[in-house]
């Protein structure tokens, strides 16, 4: 049976900064798993396989301190974000007012998370 960790304040911020930097390196990742054509360009292959290691990596250690399960929601939610972000403002994606809401909620419910006080649901 796991049990619930109440993380220090510092220990809880530094946590969360490599949460947050992991769930970035996952939007790049995203991107150049789209650029990379299959595997068949070596650079966006590259690319991803540096970052999605580093991401990875990230989130093991921050889920070391959050619990697994929020880390997962947040690092997915913000890197999903971020990626479906990046595509609009590059114009690979469309943009419309409903996904910009949407996209806001996934942020939002990330945020709710992180501000939840530890070790209370």
């Amino acid at each position: 049976m796991a049990t619930t960790r109440t993380p220090k304040a510092p220990a809880a911020t530094l946590a969360w900064t490599i949460l947050l930097a992991s769930a970035v390196l996952e939007a790049v990742w995203a991107t150049a798993l789209g650029l990379s054509d299959g595997f068949t360009r070596p650079l966006p292959t590259l690319v991803f396989a540096v970052t999605a290691t580093l991401s990875m990596v990230g989130l093991g250690l921050a889920v070391k301190t959050i619990p697994l399960g929020t880390a997962y929601a947040v690092w997915v939610g913000i890197g999903a974000a971020l990626t479906v972000g990046w595509a609009m403002a590059t114009g690979v994606e469309p943009a419309s007012p409903l996904k910009l809401l949407f996209i806001a909620g996934i942020v939002g419910c990330a945020a709710g998370l992180k501000l939840l006080p530890a070790g209370k649901s």
